[in-house]
Order: C-alpha cells, then structure tokens, then sequence
C-alpha cells in the first residue's frame, strides 16, 4: 500500500453476490472502468472473490469485490461458494446482481436473507436488461455491455452508504494541542516507514490542527523537557507501555495506539472488560491470539513471543495458545478462555465488530493487544482516562 493511499480498513467494500451467468463480473468491470473480472459465458469462471482498491465517484475510496456464483454447479463449487460467504463478513454494501430474463430465484432470496441477518444495506440488480421487454418501476436495471443504468447504480450505492467513521483522536484534542507519539523502533519495526495505525494518528492530529511530536521511547524523557509546554497527550505503542508510563507525568494524559483503533472500530468496552479476564487464566486454558493482518513473524513478535511471555509472567501460570491471523478466524470459539486480538487496523469496522461479536454471542471474553498490556502492567485506569476527560 502506498503511503498516500487510504487503508483498505477504512474504504467502503462493496462486494457483488448472485447466481453464475447473471453477467456479475461484467457488471463489476463496467461499475469500476476497469477490466477487473474475467467474463466468460462459461458457468464457474470467477473461481475466487477479486478485489479491486480504488477511488469511485461520488463513493470516495472502496474496495470492489467481484464473488464466485451462489450456485456454482461445478466440482470446486462448494469451496468457491465457502469464500463467497467469507466475503459477507466484510461487505459494508452488498450488490446482488439478477438475471433480469430470469427474475429471483431461491439462491437470490437466500442471499437478501444473508444481508438482513448480517444488516448489510444491498440494493437488488437486474443486469441484462436488454433481454426484457417491459420493466417494473422502482426496480433498478443495468445492461453491464451498454453501461445503461451503471451510473444510477453508483447512485443508488452511494445513498446506502454513510460513510461514518468513529473518530480515532480528533474530538479528543484541539488545535495547538501538543501531541507526543512514542514510536519505537526494534527488529519488528517496518524498515523505512512507520506502522499503519501510527500512520492514522499522526494525520488525525494533523488533521484536527493539533501540533504532533514524534520521538522513540528512549528519546521520551529529552522529548519531554524540551517542549515548551506540557503535552495535552502522549501516545504510545503497546509495547513501550510500561516504560513509557514511568516516565510520562501523572498530570499528562496517556494511551496507545492499540487502545485508540479499538474506540474507532467500537471495540474498546469489551475489549476493557475481556482484558480483566487476564488475573482467572490457568494452565488448563487455551488462549487465542488473532492477528487482521498477516506479516513475516519476528523472533521477538509481539503477538506469537511478548504477549504470551508477559501472560505467563502476569499469571504465574502456563496456558496454551493458539495463534491466527488474516482472514482466518474461527466460527466456533467455545474452547477459548479468552481471545486476544491485533488492534484490526486493517480490517473494516463492521468485520473486526463481527469478530467480537461473534465472541460474545459465545460467551468467550475478548480483548485486544493494547488493553491486555495496560491491565497487566496496571496501567488500564489511566490509559483510558482521555475518554473520561
């Protein structure tokens, strides 16, 4: 991802969904002015969900995702119907494309029932309309060959979407608020650049008017004496939490990177309450750590190496983990005694809410990086103090 592009947690993904042939890829390749899907009249040719990042007016920054059919009779359909599903969970707009010759069948009523169930806003296509004689009204129709009806459908899916976004920093400073963001730099750190969810505060406090002042934690103390005036806020990263506390003032307020995507995807009170969990594990426990993102894994990782050290330190016991990351999460949680998840920096709102969700639809408490690293170093009170301010 280049670094002037929006993140894909924070684009609208609109994904298309219907039968095979109902001439879903050449409606998505006329949708984005972009020959992204392959088209073919043989039945099965989009074999896996095809993901396109891009800029659609008036929509802003998306994701367009073309699905495999619902009813792919062939012998891989199952499997490509599975992924398919696994699309649902990310849709935020849900695009279900009908034969308008053929009308909706019993797959096509399945899949409204899917985007009711998930809340999903959808809007109904019937593609292919050069094939019909008569049109009902209010219904809408597109001819992906001809682009008819292909602007009103961009319309129409900008109206279901709101485009709201929790705030992330903003409406917690003011402009020539200084803010202090402790950056560490280890074996972990991205070579030549700075992390997403480092990247996403940095421009919010640019954004708001605030004045940003970036330092490693071991340059903190120095950072600190030279300002002019006390900081409004510190922020750090997880893993610098406790040395950092120890040496930011009691009077100055301080969180984590981690703590702030967590109230932006609207995660931050379970995950307060799934982190208190930590003081009951045993050695008989399994833990889950989940990662939204998938990267080359360090010696000295924080999701698979530190966080499982500080859990054993903090318990005095041994429990077992278990470790995911990417889109692979699993449907049934029942075995976990907790759940202990990546900030989501990359996954959108409504799929890193449907994980936790999904959690506690199961009764298995969660949590996520940074709130489970405050609480074990006794510093959870005042890492959430600026939400009480």
């Amino acid at each position: 991802m280049s670094l002037n592009e929006a993140p894909s947690g924070v684009r609208t993904h609109i994904a298309f969904f219907g039968c095979t042939n109902v001439g879903k890829s050449s409606l998505v390749n006329a949708f984005t002015n972009q020959d992204l899907a392959l088209v073919s009249d043989t039945a099965g040719t989009t074999t896996d969900p095809v993901r396109k990042a891009m800029e659609i007016l008036p929509l802003g920054p998306v994701v367009v995702i073309d699905t495999p059919g619902f009813d792919d009779p062939t012998e891989l359909g199952a499997e490509r119907i599975k992924r398919a599903e696994d699309v649902l969970v990310k849709a935020d707009i849900a695009v279900l494309v009908v034969d308008a010759s053929r009308g909706m069948n019993l797959v096509d009523d399945s899949l409204v029932a899917k985007f009711k169930e998930r809340n999903i806003p959808y809007v109904i296509v019937n593609n292919k309309s050069d094939l019909i004689q008569s049109r009902d009204e209010g219904k809408t129709y597109t001819n992906a060959v001809t682009g008819e009806g292909v602007n009103e459908l961009r319309e129409k899916i900008a109206h279901l979407t709101t485009n709201k976004v929790n705030p992330l920093v903003a409406d917690l400073i003011n402009p020539g608020d200084i803010v202090v963001l402790v950056i560490p730099i280890d074996s972990a750190a991205p070579k030549g650049r700075i992390i997403l969810p480092q990247q996403q505060v940095l421009r919010d406090v640019l954004d708001i008017g605030a004045i940003p002042v970036c330092c490693r934690e071991l340059e903190l103390e120095k950072t600190l004496a030279s300002l002019s005036s006390k900081p409004k806020l510190v922020i750090t990263d997880s893993q610098a939490f406790k040395y950092v506390s120890s040496r930011v003032p009691t009077d100055i307020l301080l969180t984590s990177f981690s703590i702030l995507m967590a109230r932006m995807k609207g995660n931050l009170f379970p995950s307060i309450s799934g982190a208190k969990c930590l003081s009951d594990i045993k050695d008989e426990n399994i833990i889950l750590i989940s990662e939204g993102c998938t990267h080359h894994r360090q010696c000295e990782d924080i999701g698979t190496v530190k966080i499982p050290n500080m859990i054993r330190k903090f318990t005095g016991n041994n429990p077992n983990f278990e470790f995911t990351s990417g889109g692979e999460f699993p449907k049934d949680l029942r075995k976990y005694k907790l759940i202990i998840h990546c900030g989501a920096c990359t996954l959108t709102g409504r799929e890193a809410s449907g994980r936790y969700q999904r959690s506690l639809e199961q009764r298995v408490p969660i949590t996520n990086y940074g709130i489970a690293i405050a609480y074990m170093n006794g510093i959870l009170d005042r890492s959430i103090e600026i939400f009480n301010s």
